[in-house]
């Protein structure tokens, strides 16, 4: 099969190209064209994988790029998004281009070119606090911030196109992703990346909300197994840990695994607006096993020590802690 995958140079991306290739499928990634020729994290994939894939630059928003390079492709896994929050508050209008318009672009193209199947990334964002616990994938949607609503308009046109044209799209709704390469404007890598670079004092938002979180692995894994099931098309499917965790008992966890005694002091400028943040999110993934065989590797509570251990352990090597600025917030 010829795959190819959308922001394939972000972090979810970069691992699961990586992941594709170590299982011998041919791989076409489509990365952010950019006059630096940087291919964002797939610059720093793993040695074994360097060079046994092809790239193309170009932008999701542009419909004739996204069709130009999946021509010859069997399978489309689309991840290309914007998906920082806070940035979403200011600049919400590029979120509707980048994740709706930049999502249709993909669909019309797979309708066109006539592809076999296209895996569709949501997020645990869209249901927004959860109204009841485990989250199955029949909780209400709820559009807490600009990200969430364009993410759920994004989701609903790729369920359109199966409904209407019968185009073979899943829709994976991966919960919090965490691992090695992540942005530090999520909680994980910027508390890991500011108690590396040797601060004492780690400023973090709410520490109160709690998360459903996923290793990259398990998300990886679970776009493969979405792919390779004919029962997912037209169908959304959460994959998540099962595990539930708040945000204070997790930097805490981090600090205890670095053994590192610092203090946690609350940053205003972090904190979501009140009615924008979302307080909880525990994922059930009972369809995910029924459907396509997944289950997470790092689940529950030892799972995700182990998680958290192979991400601060990537971390704190010199030559990834220095592509951070761990003294600037990142939104």
């Amino acid at each position: 099969m010829k795959i190819l995958v959308t922001g394939a140079d972000g972090f979810i991306g970069s691992h699961l190209t990586e992941m594709l290739v170590k299982q011998g499928f041919d791989v076409r990634a489509f990365v952010l064209y950019n006059s630096f020729n940087t291919w964002g994290w797939l610059d720093y994939c793993v040695p074994e994988v360097i060079g046994k894939f092809e790239v193309f630059t170009g932008d999701i928003r542009d419909a004739y790029g996204v069709k130009t390079a999946m021509k010859g492709c069997d399978v489309v896994l689309h991840l290309a998004a914007l998906i920082a929050i806070p940035y979403s508050y200011h600049s919400p209008d590029t979120y509707v281009d980048t994740n709706i318009k930049g999502t249709l672009n993909v669909i019309q193209a797979a309708r066109e070119l006539g592809v076999k199947k296209v895996v569709h990334t949501s997020t645990s964002e869209v249901y927004g606090t959860a109204k009841f616990v485990p989250i199955t994938e029949e909780h209400p949607l709820q559009g807490q911030s600009p990200y969430s609503a364009s993410k759920i308009g994004a989701d609903q046109m790729a369920l359109s196109f199966y409904n209407s044209f019968q185009t073979p799209i899943a829709v994976l709704r991966p919960f919090n992703t965490y691992g090695p390469r992540q942005s530090a404007r999520a909680i994980i890598p910027t508390i890991i990346s500011q108690i590396a670079a040797g601060k004492k004092n780690i400023m973090l938002g709410a520490l109160t909300p709690t998360r459903d979180f996923s290793f990259v692995e398990d998300t990886a894994s679970g776009f493969i197994k979405a792919m390779l099931s004919d029962a997912t098309n037209g169908v959304v499917t959460n994959i998540g840990s099962g595990f539930e965790i708040s945000m204070q008992h997790t930097a805490e966890l981090i600090a205890q695994l670095m053994n590192k005694d610092v203090v946690f002091e609350l940053d205003p400028l972090r904190l979501r607006p009140e009615k924008s943040e979302v307080e909880r999110l525990f994922c059930s993934y009972k369809k995910a096993e029924q459907i396509m065989n997944w289950q997470p590797a790092y689940g529950g509570l030892d799972g995700f020590k182990k998680g958290l251990q192979k991400t601060i352990d990537w971390f704190v090597k010199p030559e990834n802690l220095n592509r951070y600025k761990t003294e600037t917030y990142n939104i």
